[in-house]
């Protein structure tokens, strides 16, 4: 039996390291423990509470996280330091270590939190309850809204595929996810709370329906049919999941955002066959020209890890021209870090760090110039834009629906509001398009090629 009488008056500060999925899961204990009557803290306060939601991608997230939890206890000194997340469940010892951490969680405690507050009393070493993932089956529902009006919806957790460079599945189980009717009524949540843009999160949400005998493109459909929320954006995305029926639903869809994220990972099917990736290179740009053909002015985002083991030079130069000859809008470049227990360290060519730090700069010089590239032709062209929250400098920024950063200057009335707008020229300043947001008369290029939705 939780007594809530411990919560009274109680303020809790938090952290989130890692991927906007830790950021939805971190905003849902936040609602638990405001329910109990723990108020966030402000600036300057000293908390009562401290929750760490760690990440552990590589071996730098690590080294984060440590950081981040003694600069917490450093600034809270006297507050019940409670540390969960995928670095939580994969080393929870060390982090019981650290002098100040109370309580540490694993992936399926941590949404069950205050059965592990129920005292508050500091301990002299950390008190770890974690399960192994294996067993993992309940998925637990959260959705976070972000400062920049978007908000993100868990539809799914955990994989199956376990990739020869990858801890997520021990980090968080298997693949799991909610119900189509429950995440629907969560997407009608946010619309009545004036939220406009959910964005769809989880480890392997193309895999979704496991746990319910449904499927990733009967949640679309369902979603698309929700009133009040101007967009969807499907975040990363498998390309063995990402099938033509999605990408043509896409294109004729209500509300679905033309903005697809995938990893690729490597550009080379040696590499990706050492990764144990589940497809090929002529796979990936079937997907690239698919969505291309059906929506010519979708914004296409690819992950990329270089200096796995096993990635030769020419391994690693086959990539580059692959991933160059792809008609794509921008890379997130990952360096390879090792990780403990994974299949990669098996492998025995190993990439020195120097040489992943060029391969690195060559591949973020790459999407540098196909990011221009694609902003640039999206000049003149009317979009959609929803402005957020944070001002900087006297201008406000927000994305289209094809995901181009714009910028106008700074009107609260347009915060959170979707407008049609002319996309202008580029500022270096701002790293973003000029929004002409009085300009109604511009005329379009002939190549303008998709609809707004009115």
């Amino acid at each position: 039996m939780i007594d809530n009488t411990v919560f009274e008056n109680k303020k809790a500060a938090y952290y989130t390291l890692g991927c906007k999925l830790n950021f939805a899961e971190t905003s849902a204990i936040g609602q638990q423990l405001q329910q109990a009557g723990v108020t966030r803290v402000r600036k300057g306060q000293k908390a009562d509470i401290c929750v760490i939601n760690t990440c552990s991608v590589t071996e730098l997230a690590d080294k984060k996280c440590r950081q981040a939890i003694r600069k917490m206890i450093h600034e809270h000194p006297d507050a019940f330091v409670v540390v969960t997340g995928c670095y939580a469940q994969l080393k929870p010892d060390d982090i019981a270590d650290i002098n100040g951490v109370d309580v540490v969680l694993g992936a399926e405690q941590k949404l069950d939190i205050l059965r592990y507050l129920n005292e508050l009393k500091k301990k002299d070493r950390g008190s770890v309850f974690t399960g192994k993932t294996t067993r993992i089956k309940t998925f637990v529902p959260s959705c976070s809204a972000d400062d920049r009006t978007r908000y993100f919806l868990k539809v799914q957790d955990g994989c199956d595929y376990f990739c020869s460079f990858c801890t997520i599945p021990h980090a968080r189980g298997r693949s799991r996810n909610g119900s189509i009717a429950s995440l629907v009524t969560q997407a009608r949540d946010v619309a009545r709370q004036g939220g406009k843009e959910i964005v769809l999160t989880g480890v392997n949400i193309g895999d979704f329906g496991h746990t319910t005998g449904e499927n990733f493109f009967d949640l679309l459909k369902a979603l698309d049919a929700v009133d009040g929320i101007e967009r969807f954006r499907i975040s990363s995305i498998e390309p063995n999941l990402l099938t033509d029926e999605i990408i043509d639903f896409v294109a004729r869809s209500k509300r679905f955002a033309p903005h697809f994220h995938i990893p690729l990972q490597a550009g080379s099917d040696a590499t990706l066959k050492l990764m144990k990736r589940r497809y090929d290179t002529a796979l990936f740009r079937h997907k690239i020209e698919k969505i291309k053909q059906a929506l010519p002015d979708a914004f296409i985002g690819v992950d990329v890890i270089v200096g796995v083991r096993g990635e030769t030079d020419e391994y690693f130069a086959a990539g580059e021209g692959f991933i160059d000859s792809l008609d794509i809008s921008q890379l997130h470049v990952f360096t390879y870090s090792e990780r403990p227990g994974t299949q990669a360290l098996n492998i025995e060519h190993v990439v020195e760090p120097r040489e992943k730090q060029r391969r690195s700069k060559l591949l973020l010089n790459l999407s540098d110039r196909k990011l221009r590239s694609f902003y640039e032709s999206q000049q003149g062209c009317r979009r959609k834009v929803l402005f957020e929250h944070s001002k900087h400098g006297g201008k406000m920024h927000g994305f289209t629906e094809n995901y181009v950063k714009l910028y106008a200057d700074y009107d609260p009335a347009l915060i959170n509001q979707v407008i049609e707008v002319v996309v202008g020229g580029f500022n270096e300043e701002e790293m973003a398009m000029e929004a002409l947001i009085h300009s109604p008369h511009i005329s379009l290029p002939k190549e303008f090629s998709f609809n707004v939705s009115q």
